[in-house]
């Protein structure tokens, strides 16, 4: 049988019936001129990147990416509890200079209300200095939570809030005659009045929810990395 009867080129060599049902190439022949595509994303401004590798989550974004370069404004609620404790600060700074323009005073009704010949004029001198020299040191440090909360730290409107609370307690009992002690002048009745109530209304104030969602928003960019 020559080669143009069996019906093949010798020079093609052997081809598998493919007409046959059932006949498949084999495995080294499928699929190697079309290898399956890689996945990954595509971004519009970075171009085509790789997936990450197996068991990785991909890189956060750069800190603060989403927060505007400006700080946020103070809302008024912030403005008038910090103004109402600075106030209140210089209220009690001033009526602190009243009491000690007149010390001999002072030390002579401290004895007189005592009544106890044990409680002599050296005893309350002295308590009386401390005490100033104390509250120096009280007024510096509020003065320095009233500056933290005025740039947004949400600790100090806290202690604001907290010693706030405690004065207004014993302001209350201090007006309603429960505290007891030297009697004051009409002067620093005033101011003691005036005091409680600007503390009220800067805890008040400093509570509202435009406050703390101010300092939620600060705490927040401050964590980013911003200022």
């Amino acid at each position: 049988m020559t080669s143009g009867q069996s019906g093949q080129d010798p020079q093609q060599g052997w081809r598998p019936p493919q007409d046959q049902p059932g006949w498949q190439a084999p495995p080294s022949q499928q699929g190697w001129q079309n290898p399956p595509p890689q996945q990954g994303w595509h971004d519009p401004q970075q171009g085509w990147q790789a997936p990450p590798p197996y068991g990785y989550a991909n890189a956060p974004s750069a800190p603060g990416g989403h927060f505007p370069p400006e700080p946020p404004e103070r809302p008024t609620t912030v403005r008038v509890g910090i103004g109402a404790f600075l106030a209140t600060l210089i209220l009690g700074v001033i009526a602190s200079l009243v009491q000690f323009s007149d010390i001999d005073g002072l030390v002579a009704e401290a004895v007189a209300v005592a009544g106890d010949p044990a409680v002599t004029e050296d005893i309350i001198r002295t308590g009386l200095v401390v005490g100033a020299v104390i509250g120096l040191l009280l007024v510096a440090l509020e003065a320095l939570f009233i500056w933290f909360a005025w740039k947004g730290r949400n600790w100090a409107r806290i202690v604001l809030c907290v010693l706030g609370g405690i004065n207004v307690v014993f302001g209350l009992g201090a007006l309603g005659g429960a505290a007891g002690g030297v009697a004051s002048s009409g002067f620093l009745d005033s101011l003691s009045v005036f005091s409680l109530v600007l503390t009220l209304v800067g805890v008040v104030a400093l509570l509202l929810r435009p406050s703390t969602e101010w300092y939620r928003a600060m705490t927040a960019r401050r964590q980013a990395g911003l200022r």
